[in-house]
C-alpha cells in the first residue's frame, strides 16, 4: 500500500495537495446541495480519492469510525428511541405542558422544556418524538402547526448547546480535540454560553419571532374535510367510448364533484385541458374530486379503470397516514414506481405535497425529495415495515403502536442516575455510562435487535465518520493552514476578536448550507491553524466554531431537525430565512459578547 500511495503522491506534488483537498470538498458539498449525489456515497467517493492520491492512508481514512464521539451519538439515538417506544410519553407531555390551551403559554413552555430535554438527550430524537405531539396540539386548539414546528426545531438546537452531549456538533468537536491530545473545553463554558443563547433565542421567538412564522394550512386538514377527495390517475380501457371524442363530448367537463386536472399523453402533459381536445387510447387522465363520484365514474360505461390503490379502499377501515421523507432516505431522487414503494411499505401514495410547489404528472413518475410529505393509504403490514425502514417519519395518522413497558420507569431512572454519577467521581465516562444504560435496557427487553436496525441510520454515521476524515485531510495536506492564512489576511486588521467574528460568520454560513457536522469538520483545522499560528488560547476559538456550527436556523437543509418539521409545517426556504436570519444574528452576537467577557485577553 505504501508503494501504491507513493506512485500517486509523485503524480501529485505536495504544493497541489492542499488545492486538491479543497477542490474535492467544494465539489462534494456543491453536488450534495444541488442534489446531484447522495450524501453518504459522496463522502465515500471523496475519501476513496484521498486514499488513491496518497493524501490519506486507509488507516487514517477509517479513524472516524473508531471515534468515541460517533459511538456516543449512536448510543444517544438508540436510547432516545427506546424511551419513546417503551413509555407513555404523550401523557407525560400533557403533564409537562400543564394541558394549556393558550398559544403563547404553550410556546413558552414547549421551547423552554424542550430546550432542557435537548441539553441531555440528542436533539434529533427529541424532535422526532415531539413533532406528532406538537402537531396534534395545534390541530386540537385551532392553531396552525406552522406556528409551532419551527420553534420546536429551534429550541432543540438552542438547548443542545447547554451541555456537551446535547448535539452531535459538540460531541464531534470534543472528539477532534481529543485526537490532537489537547485538554478538553471546561463544561462551564458550554453551560454559561449555551444557557444565555437559549434564553435570548426563546425570548426572541415568543415576542418577535412568532410574528414572522407563516400560518399555513396543513395538507391533512384539507384531506380530512373529505377523506375521499384527492388527485388520482385513471387509464382508459381499450373499448372506452371516450376514445376519439372531445373532452366536452365525453361529458368530462360537467362531472359531479370531479374535474379533469390534466391529461398525460406520452411525454406531454396537457394542462389545462381544453374542451375540444380529442381523447386518445393511450391517454392517462388525472382527476381530482370526491372518491365516491370517481368510483361511480369507474363503474359507468365510460371505460375507466380503477387505480392501483383501490385495494386499500376496500379495507374495513380506511387507514390514512401522513409521512415525511427523511434526509438520508433512499427514496430521495427516486420515483414512487422505481422505488417499488407499494411492495416495500405496503402502502399506496395518494398525494404528494412539496411546500407550495405545484406538482404535475403521474404520481408514480414524480421524483421524490427529502422533506416531501406523502399521504398514504396503508395496508395491514405497514406498521411492521415502517419500523424496519428509516426512510419515512410518520407525522399524523395510524402510526406504529407505542409499546408501553409494563414496569414503572423508576428503576430505569435510578439506574441511569447512578451511571451518570460515576462520571464526576472518575469511575466512568459518558460513553461507558451510556453503554451501561443500553445494556440494562437490552437486558430488560426495552431494546431489541429490530429496534437497532430501525434507529441506527448507517448513512448518517458514514457521513459523520468521514466528515472527521475530511478534517484530517485538511490538516495533513496543509489546506487548513492555507484557508486559515487567507482568513487571517482579511480579518487580522480587526485584531484577535475580529478573527473570531470572521470564524463565526464563515462557520454559520457553512452550517446553513451543508450540515453542522460538515461545517465543524471543515472549520476545525482552520481554527486550529489560526490558534497555533497566532499563539492564542484555543478554547475561545473552539467555543466560537462550536456554537456557530450549531446556528442552523436559516435553511431547512442545515440540520436534521429542521428537515423533520419542514414538510409537516408546509414551510418554504423563505419561511426559514425570514425567522432564521434575525435569530442567527442574535445568537452569534450573544456568543461573541460572552466570549468577549469570559476571555478578555482575546480582545487585546
Amino acid at each position: 500500500m505504501k508503494q501504491f500511495n507513493s506512485i500517486f503522491m509523485a503524480l501529485l506534488p505536495d504544493e497541489f495537495r492542499a488545492y486538491t483537498v479543497l477542490l474535492l470538498i467544494f465539489l462534494l458539498f456543491f453536488s450534495i446541495y444541488k442534489g446531484l449525489i447522495k450524501p453518504a456515497f459522496g463522502f465515500v467517493l471523496v475519501v476513496t480519492v484521498f486514499i488513491i492520491l496518497g493524501i490519506l492512508t486507509p488507516k487514517e481514512a477509517l479513524m472516524g469510525f473508531s471515534n468515541v464521539s460517533i459511538a456516543t451519538i449512536a448510543l444517544l439515538i438508540v436510547l432516545s428511541g427506546a424511551i419513546r417506544r417503551n413509555f407513555k410519553i404523550e401523557k407525560l407531555f400533557d403533564n409537562i405542558f400543564l394541558n394549556t390551551k393558550s398559544y403563547n403559554k404553550f410556546l413558552l413552555l414547549m421551547m423552554g422544556k424542550v430546550a432542557l430535554f435537548s441539553s441531555f438527550i440528542n436533539n434529533t430524537p427529541v424532535v422526532t418524538i415531539m413533532t406528532p405531539y406538537v402537531y396534534n396540539w395545534g390541530k386540537k386548539n385551532n392553531i396552525s402547526p406552522s406556528k409551532l414546528l419551527i420553534p420546536l426545531s429551534y429550541s432543540t438546537i438552542l438547548g443542545g448547546m447547554i451541555t456537551t452531549i446535547g448535539t452531535s456538533t459538540t460531541l464531534i468537536l470534543i472528539g477532534l480535540i481529543s485526537d490532537q491530545n489537547m485538554a478538553p473545553i471546561p463544561l462551564q463554558y458550554f453551560v454559561i454560553i449555551g444557557s444565555s443563547v437559549t434564553i435570548t433565542g426563546i425570548l426572541f421567538m415568543i415576542t418577535v419571532g412568532k410574528k414572522l412564522l407563516p400560518n399555513n394550512t396543513d395538507m391533512l386538514s384539507n384531506f380530512t374535510e373529505n377523506k375521499r377527495e384527492y388527485l388520482i390517475e385513471r387509464r382508459l380501457q381499450p373499448n372506452s367510448p371516450l376514445i376519439g371524442q372531445t373532452v366536452k363530448q365525453g361529458g368530462l367537463r360537467n362531472l359531479k364533484n370531479v374535474y379533469l386536472v390534466e391529461i398525460i399523453r406520452g411525454r406531454d402533459i396537457i394542462s389545462p385541458v381544453p374542451p375540444n381536445l380529442k381523447i386518445e387510447s393511450s391517454d392517462i387522465l388525472i382527476f381530482a374530486g370526491n372518491t365516491e363520484q370517481i368510483m361511480d365514474l369507474t363503474s359507468s360505461d365510460l371505460g375507466i379503470t380503477l387505480p392501483a390503490s383501490s385495494s386499500y379502499e376496500q379495507l374495513p377501515e380506511l387507514q390514512v397516514v401522513e409521512t415525511v421523507i427523511s434526509t438520508n432516505s433512499f427514496l430521495g431522487g427516486k420515483t414512487i414506481k422505481s422505488a417499488n414503494f407499494r411492495a416495500r411499505f405496503d402502502a399506496a401514495v395518494v398525494a404528494i405535497h412539496r411546500n407550495g410547489e405545484k406538482l404535475s404528472g403521474k404520481l408514480g413518475s414524480i421524483t421524490l425529495k427529502a422533506g416531501d410529505v406523502l399521504l398514504l393509504y396503508t395496508g395491514t403490514s405497514f406498521k411492521e415495515r415502517i419500523e424496519t425502514h428509516k426512510d419515512l417519519f410518520i407525522i399524523t395518522g395510524n402510526s406504529s403502536d407505542t409499546i408501553t413497558h409494563q414496569n414503572q420507569p423508576y428503576w430505569l431512572l435510578a439506574f441511569s442516575m447512578v451511571s451518570f454519577l460515576l462520571i464526576p467521581l472518575g469511575f466512568s465516562n459518558l460513553f461507558t455510562s451510556l453503554l451501561m444504560i443500553f445494556c440494562y435496557m437490552f437486558f430488560r427487553k426495552m431494546i431489541t435487535m429490530k429496534n437497532l436496525k430501525r434507529d441506527l441510520d448507517i448513512n448518517v454515521f458514514v457521513i459523520m465518520a468521514f466528515s472527521i476524515t475530511m478534517g484530517n485531510a485538511m490538516i495533513s495536506s496543509g489546506a487548513g493552514d492555507m484557508v486559515g492564512g487567507l482568513l487571517l489576511g482579511f480579518t487580522q486588521q480587526l485584531g484577535t476578536f475580529g478573527i473570531l467574528i470572521g470564524l463565526a460568520i464563515l462557520t454559520a454560513l457553512l452550517t446553513s448550507f451543508i450540515s453542522n457536522v460538515g461545517a465543524i469538520s471543515i472549520i476545525y483545522p482552520i481554527a486550529l491553524s489560526i490558534s497555533h499560528s497566532m499563539q492564542i488560547n484555543y478554547i475561545p476559538v473552539m467555543l466560537v466554531i462550536a456554537f456557530a456550527a450549531s446556528s442552523a436556523f436559516i435553511t431547512p437543509i442545515g440540520y436534521q431537525t429542521n428537515l423533520i418539521v419542514y414538510g409537516p409545517g408546509g414551510y418554504t426556504f423563505k419561511d426559514f430565512a425570514k425567522v432564521g436570519i434575525p435569530i442567527t444574528v442574535i445568537y452569534l452576537v450573544t456568543v461573541l459578547a460572552l466570549i468577549y467577557l469570559l476571555f478578555p485577553s482575546m480582545v487585546a
